[in-house]
């Protein structure tokens, strides 16, 4: 059972946890976190893409010079895509790019990223964070006592206002709620910080 410390803002270790062994040391399966990735980014996609096909672009669909006897290539109006301003062949149309994924296997995705992250030393768990005031500046300088020198994740609940409005304008700071962590943002962040309430809804949701 793997066990990690926690640690206050002044970089003080004031007690350790015990985590899951089913949850947090999962094995590491890159295929299925790649995987998970692709689900999330392709639900992100917004699909607005749109070209104009022949019957919906602007012109006459009059017949400009007769069949034969012109010496002219037969024409049937001024919209067909060889002509200028004609429409468009196979153009990009509107489409919904997000697709189904197994419940289980999001959840063995993101067991088995948040499992590398304590393996590499990424998971920094802080018994909670309690912020003053919301100034960014006072949480990247709290960060770095705490050894926080990359882009980072941090899980607590949204309703800690202060540390919100702290992060919101950090480039490398992005705050999510316990319950809606997913494989992508663990990915993406070199750092994971937790404090110890927001452990145990993690928790909570992955043994579900």
């Amino acid at each position: 059972m793997p066990t990690i410390d926690v640690k206050d803002f002044s970089n003080k270790k004031v007690g350790s946890v015990d985590l899951p062994e089913e949850i947090f040391a999962y094995p590491y399966k890159e295929h299925l976190i790649h995987e998970a990735v692709r689900n999330y980014l392709a639900g992100l996609r917004q699909g607005t893409h749109k070209t104009k096909t022949r019957s919906e672009v602007s012109g006459s669909g009059k017949k400009p010079f007769r069949q034969k006897g012109t010496g002219r290539a037969r024409q049937g109006g001024n919209r067909p895509p060889i002509h200028r301003h004609g429409g468009t062949v196979f153009g990009p149309q509107p489409r919904d790019y997000s697709y189904k994924m197994n419940a289980k296997e999001k959840k063995n995705a993101l067991k088995s990223a948040l499992s590398r992250k304590i393996r590499d030393g990424q998971f920094v768990l802080v018994n909670e964070f309690a912020i003053a005031e919301p100034k960014t500046k006072a949480l990247v300088e709290r960060f770095g006592v705490i050894g926080i020198d990359g882009k980072a994740l941090l899980v607590d609940s949204l309703e800690n206002v202060n540390l919100a409005l702290a992060s919101r304008n950090h480039p490398k700071m992005h705050l999510v709620d316990a319950k809606n962590v997913n494989v992508y943002d663990v990915v993406n962040a070199r750092y994971i910080v937790l404090s110890q309430a927001a452990l145990e809804r993690l928790t909570e949701v992955l043994e579900k």
